[in-house]
């Protein structure tokens, strides 16, 4: 495999970061916020259909933009629960409704998609936002996309190498050569549109397996970890082993980032009881999917605890968390993962506007001084 660098060309447009993935300074961290369109119910109790879920989440969007968030990013799933199944359409459609968030998936289920395809959707989208697309590319903790698209899950990781392998090839904007077994050889062929000025910010999604980041260091790319459970503080071995392969293999270092979810409100004892019914319902429909037992309150406070992975609480109790997350792993950007399974738009709403307003800001000042 021969990759390129990803380091975009400086653009003359102030709307194009010259290096949108760069590593921040050790006192900074980047905001983002990320969704999968949960599908919820409303005020009678009743499953949201699809479309109004999809017209909410636009304007969560248009909140987000306007309360000064980093970036905002929508994950692909094809199942009930979830009302995003064409993130680079709604990307689309949100970008004419923003001005400065960047926009982007979490993730694109790379295995079962087109890597040509992917690329173009995510260079239209960039054109359209004046440079502000990104993509996160991973293998999705979902399956059900491979008898969806009449894959194997047998080829499961033999799918995602030969296909970012081929995304790589693309995203470089020169003419393509690959050979691989999953899809037909492409033998010289150009790749349109191309970006204007820069290439496609692509960053990988990991779960926490060495390979997954050993994978990403070999490309170049930036890394986003999903931590949904457990102690984020764990994953610093694997954040140290991104830090040495980068290095090993003679690429720039890039922005490190955190996935996790969580909920804000005026006090923590507010944020947790509104959050916990909608966490518990989502918590026991998936872990039945997988054989886990059921969930409980204990769970859930461990998890929202200082230690834990859910970022649920006061602006301050979460910007404190955020803060040592920062200290103890040295990311440069966390997305806080607002979608909550039955969790109501208006409340979404009144997360975004205070992680936007308040959180952010305090963070930024809790580090400053220190």
């Amino acid at each position: 495999m021969t990759s390129v660098p990803s380091d975009p060309e400086v653009s003359s447009d102030p709307a194009v970061s010259p290096d949108p993935v760069a590593p921040v300074p050790a006192n900074e961290i980047l905001m983002g916020l990320n969704t999968f369109g949960d599908a919820g119910v409303d005020a009678d109790g009743n499953p949201k259909e699809h479309a109004r879920v999809l017209r909410e989440l636009l304007e969560e969007a248009k909140l987000a933009d306007a309360v000064g968030i980093h970036a905002f990013g929508v994950g692909e799933h094809h199942r009930r629960d979830f009302a995003v199944s064409a993130p680079e359409v709604f990307l689309a459609a949100a970008a004419a409704v923003t001005s400065r968030i960047r926009l982007g998936s979490a993730v694109t289920v790379l295995s079962s998609d087109d890597p040509i395809r992917v690329f173009q959707r995510f260079s239209t989208v960039d054109a359209l936002s004046n440079g502000r697309a990104e993509v996160m590319l991973g293998r999705g903790s979902f399956v059900e996309s491979f008898p969806l698209f009449g894959l194997d899950l047998a080829d499961y990781e033999v799918l995602f190498e030969e296909k970012l392998e081929l995304f790589d090839k693309v995203r470089a904007q020169k003419p393509v050569h690959w050979e691989g077994r999953t899809r037909p050889n492409v033998n010289g062929l150009q790749v349109y549109p191309k970006l204007q000025h820069h290439l496609l910010p692509t960053w990988i999604g990991v779960g926490g397996t060495p390979e997954s980041v050993l994978r990403c260091a070999e490309y170049g790319y930036p890394i986003i970890f999903a931590i949904i459970g457990g102690e984020p503080r764990r994953f610093a071995p694997l954040v140290n082993l991104y830090r040495e392969a980068m290095a090993k293999y003679g690429h720039p270092m890039r922005q490190i980032a955190t996935h996790s979810p969580g909920y804000i409100a005026d006090t923590d004892e507010g944020a947790r009881e509104e959050l916990f019914p909608h966490w518990l319902d989502q918590r026991n429909r998936i872990g039945a999917e997988r054989g886990w037992g059921p969930g409980n309150r204990g769970e859930f406070e461990a998890m929202c605890g200082p230690e834990g992975a859910l970022y649920v609480g006061s602006p301050e109790t979460v910007a404190q968390k955020i803060v040592l997350l920062k200290r103890n792993l040295g990311v440069d950007r966390f997305d806080l993962k607002y979608s909550n399974g039955t969790l109501p738009h208006q409340s979404m709403m009144r997360c975004i506007e205070l992680y936007g307003t308040e959180v952010a800001p305090r963070v930024a000042e809790l580090l400053a001084s220190h």
